[in-house]
């Protein structure tokens, strides 16, 4: 099944556009996606975030873009890896929802993304409690820790995929 959840326009996107969060269990267009995301939860409820101390970006799921020859949760897995210092198998990831973003108007010259693109999201829960992380040497990423979903909506109230955590 797949349920629209919310609509956004957001301030990244620099032309009209339309950014539908959606719960599925099937994964969006492989050639269409563009980057992969991974909310692992553990046993106290608590999700593993990522945090970049520049640009302003702040607080934020681990996610990036796919490399060529990457199946989706391959890109999420190595993100989370890359962005937390948390390795997962891929395999341990499962799809369960996506972002999709339609551009209403032409695109800006050298706007990298097809003018409809997708981010898949997937998901793990750990049967224990989430030990302390931290990014490897050489991430974007300055520190990674284990929120409450209090803590996530204090630090991420803006985020389109807020509504998508468990709980």
């Amino acid at each position: 099944m797949t349920v629209v959840v919310s609509t956004w326009t957001v301030p990244w996107i620099p032309v009209a556009h339309r950014l539908d969060v959606i719960l599925s269990d099937s994964l969006p267009p492989a050639e269409r996606t563009t980057s992969a995301f991974a909310f692992v939860s553990d046993a106290g409820g608590r999700t593993l975030m990522t945090c970049v101390d520049r640009e302003g970006r702040g607080w934020d799921i681990p996610g990036g873009h796919v490399e060529p020859g990457e199946s989706l949760a391959e890109a999420a897995a190595r993100e989370l890896h890359e962005e937390t210092g948390l390795r997962l198998p891929a395999a341990d990831l499962s799809i369960f929802a996506w972002q999709r973003i339609e551009l209403l108007e032409p695109p800006p010259a050298g706007y990298r993304y097809p003018a409809l693109a997708y981010m898949a999201m997937f998901r793990a829960a750990l049967p224990g409690s989430g030990a302390p992380t931290r990014p490897p040497a050489g991430s974007e990423s300055t520190r990674a820790g284990w929120l409450s979903r209090a803590e996530v909506e204090r630090v991420c109230p803006d985020r389109t995929w807020l509504g998508l955590l468990a709980g």
